[in-house]
């Protein structure tokens, strides 16, 4: 089931309205269009003033029945310790969200040799390119309590795509500068690997720009293993080099020296559920049940 948010939104009156939600930026934006909660309606919806995650429906109605109890100064000093810009959403992307895709991407493009792309890429390629990969592969797409992007995690088939390599595919992972340190590279990368692995994919490849000290130490927490380094393999700001990556995604146990199934497209809503896990901390492998 995906995630579930126990919220406060601040009326215009000053007074705070509790409930909860599976869609935090749709719930908020019908109680401020006046097609929210009854008392909403009556008296405005100003801005989100407080939000919690929590696993599922049972979790969110206890506590938001709990919320409901306390007193007003402790419901403040939860909205006064809440900052909607580095509250995490996660979600699938969609070729509608190409702008906000963009709008991280692009950063590394004109300000980072972490992509050697000179170029941003078109609002209308990206949305083609986000199409294309939904369809056989992950897209996640990870935004603030704003609706405004933090970063997007997604993979790529390796080299050909096809044939011997049908099981490998390659990671792409970019944050909104702003967006560090909040935890959430883990939560893409949780979420993102877990996908692959429950799809069937045996290896997920990094190719990072060389060097990368930040990246290295990331991919390494997460088991990669350096396979090589290339010098001088392309020239952006002077020339660049690439390392090359290695995550063995497969079930140790299922590994029978047969000829593995091909990888296949995850049921529908379960990439919700992964994503969901991971908002919540929970690691790849246990996802995956690996």
């Amino acid at each position: 089931m995906p995630v579930c948010y126990v919220y406060m939104v601040r009326c215009e009156g000053g007074a705070l309205y509790t409930g909860w939600t599976n869609d935090l930026l749709r719930r908020l934006a019908a109680h401020q269009s006046g097609k929210g909660a009854k008392y909403t309606r009556a008296f405005g919806a100003a801005s989100l003033a407080w939000a919690e995650a929590v696993p599922d429906k049972s979790a969110a109605l206890r506590r938001e029945a709990a919320l409901k109890k306390l007193p007003k100064a402790e419901k403040e000093a939860l909205a006064a310790a809440f900052d909607p810009a580095r509250f995490v959403l996660l979600r699938p992307a969609k070729p509608a969200d190409a702008a906000k895709v963009l709008e991280v991407f692009g950063w590394y493009v004109k300000n980072s040799t972490a992509s050697f792309l000179y170029e941003v890429p078109s609002e209308a390629e990206h949305r083609r390119s986000i199409a294309a990969t939904r369809r056989v592969l992950p897209y996640i797409l990870a935004e603030n309590a704003l609706g405004q992007p933090l970063g997007y995690a997604c993979a790529h088939p390796w080299r050909y795509g096809r044939d011997a390599y049908a099981w490998d595919t390659e990671t792409t992972i970019y944050l909104a500068p702003a967006a560090r340190r909040l935890g959430l590279g883990t939560m893409l990368y949780n979420g993102l690997l877990a996908a692959l692995a429950e799809q069937g994919y045996r290896n997920a490849y990094a190719v990072l720009a060389d060097p990368n000290p930040e990246s290295e130490a990331f991919h390494t927490a997460f088991g990669f293993v350096c396979e090589g380094r290339q010098a001088r393999t392309g020239y952006k700001n002077g020339w660049q080099g690439v390392s090359y990556w290695l995550l063995d995604l497969a079930d140790p146990a299922a590994d029978s020296g047969e000829p593995p199934a091909a990888p296949s497209p995850l049921p529908a809503g379960r990439l919700e559920d992964i994503l969901a896990a991971a908002r919540l901390g929970a690691g790849w492998r246990a996802i995956a049940g690996r």
